[in-house]
């Protein structure tokens, strides 16, 4: 009777009673005395609400998120605007002139490559007879000496290094005051034979021989002019005879120089140096203009064959005894020792003293008091005169 009315159950009927009546309301894969987890029936604003507010540590996570997110979005509009032109400024840069690399030639003094300096200086032994006028390569030549070498005809030698003409002559014979004077430039000597004096000496004191008469492959004669005023060379034919003999180079000491100063009162614009007659007596005119000195000779300007005058920057006369030979032919002059020596440069007059004192030393030049007197860059035209009375010069 309890029972039907609901009173007294035993413990089958009360856990019939609570058994669910539908099983599937926990799912399949829970095991028997595991505890179930219901079905979720709010979705994400339930799990939402379950956790907010974040804790301190989610909002620096949400942050940096926020941060990283801000950082690629901004790298994606960079590097897909279009790119704006660049525009560059061209600064024009106008490239300095570089200076020339130059010395000065211990020959001339004017200012050369310095690989002309290495070259061997060559003397050359030049005419000057009626009928070798004009002569070729004299404009060309650095240093030039000259002198009486017979019967009142003068000669010169003419030293090159700067300048490698292709015609030089006519040549001739070689003379012993000629020889000493070459040595002290320590120079190659060009020449066609010579005195039976200056043959030996060459020998002697061993003197760079180029003779015409031993070496004809470095020499040629024209056909314009008859003998012995046809024989012609190139300096670079002695240049390959000297190499070929091993002269390559010449060590010498060249003649002081200094810069060039125009006299603003000069003393000597006209000069004369008497040597042997009038058809070998020499006149110069100073050239204010190009400071230097045009030269005459008997009776008429002295050029080069090209028609271009020679005009030496320097003069010098030297003061050396004067002699004929034994032989009653051939010149002497006492080139070693010392002498006066007339210097003329920018349109004066410097009366000094040359030196040498042996063959193969460097004449030299001093003033009164002893010291070196200096010379002008340029061509220097040194003259042999007998005595001081052959020389004169006004203004």
């Amino acid at each position: 009777m309890d029972n039907e009315a609901g009173g007294f159950r035993t413990p089958d009927e009360v856990a019939t009673a609570e058994t669910p009546k539908d099983q599937n309301q926990y799912p399949q894969s829970a095991t028997p005395g595991s505890t179930p987890t219901p079905k979720s029936s709010g979705g994400w604003r339930q799990k939402l609400a379950q956790h907010w507010p974040p804790t301190r540590r989610q909002w620096f996570i949400i942050g940096g998120l926020v941060i990283l997110l801000i950082a690629a979005g901004c790298a994606f509009v960079l590097s897909h605007r279009p790119a704006k032109p660049v525009v560059t400024s061209q600064v024009k840069r106008i490239a300095k002139p570089v200076a020339p690399k130059t010395v000065a030639s211990n020959l001339s003094g004017l200012q050369v490559d310095p690989s002309i300096n290495q070259r061997p200086v060559t003397g050359v032994m030049i005419e000057n007879s009626l009928d070798s006028r004009p002569q070729s390569g004299l404009i060309q030549a650095s240093v030039i000496f000259e002198a009486i070498a017979e019967g009142g005809i003068t000669r010169f030698l003419a030293l090159f290094q700067d300048n490698a003409p292709d015609d030089i002559g006519p040549i001739r014979s070689a003379r012993p005051y000629y020889v000493q004077w070459a040595m002290g430039f320590d120079a190659g000597y060009a020449h066609v034979g010579g005195s039976p004096e200056a043959l030996a000496n060459i020998k002697t004191w061993g003197a760079k021989d180029l003779d015409q008469f031993a070496n004809g492959g470095s020499y040629h004669r024209i056909s314009s002019r008859p003998a012995p005023h046809n024989v012609y060379t190139s300096l670079a034919a002695l240049n390959q005879l000297q190499a070929a003999k091993g002269y390559t180079t010449s060590n010498y000491t060249g003649f002081p120089r200094k810069k060039v100063t125009p006299s603003k009162q000069p003393n000597a614009t006209k000069i004369d140096l008497a040597l042997s007659g009038r058809l070998y007596n020499v006149h110069y005119d100073y050239a204010a203009g190009t400071n230097s000195y045009n030269r005459s000779e008997g009776g008429a300007a002295h050029t080069d064959i090209s028609g271009v005058p020679i005009s030496p920057t320097v003069v010098i006369a030297l003061v050396v005894p004067y002699g004929i030979h034994s032989d009653g032919h051939h010149s002497e002059y006492a080139t070693i020792g010392s002498g006066s020596a007339y210097i003329f440069q920018d349109g004066t007059a410097v009366i000094g003293q040359w030196t040498k004192t042996s063959e193969k030393s460097q004449i030299t030049f001093t003033d009164a008091a002893g010291k070196p007197l200096l010379l002008n860059p340029g061509q220097a035209w040194l003259t042999a005169v007998g005595g001081t009375n052959n020389i004169s010069y006004a203004l």
